[in-house]
């Protein structure tokens, strides 16, 4: 019980240093916004570690994450073989496929109002059913490449990004749109003019909630079929093997790879919308 004491006493000792730094007076300093969440963040791995093997927790309920270190280690260039094939060819592809018929449809629904009426119900119908009956489907249709998964994530973020796509077009007022035809623009100039920029922190949303859906949708795909690689085929296989160190490794791969391809849009969201209220910063 050693281990679980030291991971209780821990716990109080970084809940006091982030508290204090969170409260200091340089609570507003990059150093400081950087530390809180990496005390916090390694304070929950080694108290993860600490009880493990304090309450000797078998590797096949919950593994250390010195465990699943190691494994990664080992096993990197299966890891690396598995985040081609999942995130390269299957989610990224699809996301941009995806993305991209998406924007290009909201611009056909926002020129031509029969669409809007008769597409975004059946979208939000398609939007609702269940990947888990649509991703056999899909893998039946397209085989057990990375080719079904694509269309799997392209089915799992069209809509999304189309019902913002759509909404961010009309955020425009009527007044402004007025104006722009009292200056002898026409749609086309007024498209790219105004409503466009004006639907970038729509269309930004849409782009990073799609992030997320992209690579779970590839991940749940490769439960259905794939070639012997992939993260979703190494942690189907790995769960029957009981081989958790090395399910564990393809989490940890998956969400370095989701937190960095979200890290990225927003990123770019910074830089194209800099101008919008919820990107400037607060003034101290």
């Amino acid at each position: 019980m050693t281990l679980v004491a030291l991971a209780l006493i821990l716990w109080l000792a970084a809940w006091a240093l982030n508290v204090r730094l969170a409260n200091g007076p340089g609570s507003h300093t990059p150093a400081v916004r950087l530390a809180v969440p990496a005390i916090f963040g390694l304070t929950l791995l080694v108290m993860w570690e600490l009880l493990v093997r304090g309450l000797e927790v078998p590797l096949v309920i919950l593994p250390a994450p010195s465990q699943v270190a190691v494994k990664f280690a080992e096993e990197l260039p299966t890891l690396w073989l598995d985040f081609k094939q999942t995130f390269l060819k299957g989610a990224l592809s699809g996301y941009l496929i995806g993305c991209g018929a998406a924007f290009a449809t909201a611009i056909l629904v926002d020129r031509f109002d029969f669409l809007r009426r008769g597409l975004l119900p059946v979208g939000n119908f398609v939007a609702a059913l269940p990947i888990v009956g649509t991703a056999p489907i899909l893998v039946m249709w397209f085989g057990f490449d990375w080719q079904s998964k694509a269309a799997v994530v392209v089915v799992m973020v069209y809509f999304p990004m189309l019902v913002n796509a759509v909404a961010g077009l009309q955020e425009t007022t009527a007044m402004q749109r007025d104006l722009m035809r009292t200056y002898g623009a026409g749609y086309w100039a007024s498209l790219t003019k105004l409503r466009l920029p004006a639907a970038l922190p729509f269309i930004f949303n849409g782009l990073k909630i799609s992030t997320t859906l992209a690579l779970i949708g590839a991940i749940v795909a490769e439960f259905f079929g794939s070639p012997t690689m992939g993260m979703g085929f190494r942690i189907s296989t790995s769960v029957g093997q009981l081989a958790l160190d090395m399910v564990w490794a393809e989490i940890v791969v998956a969400a370095l790879a989701g937190s960095a391809f979200y890290g990225a849009v927003a990123l770019v969201e910074r830089r194209l919308t800099f101008w919008h209220p919820s990107q400037r910063k607060q003034q101290h």
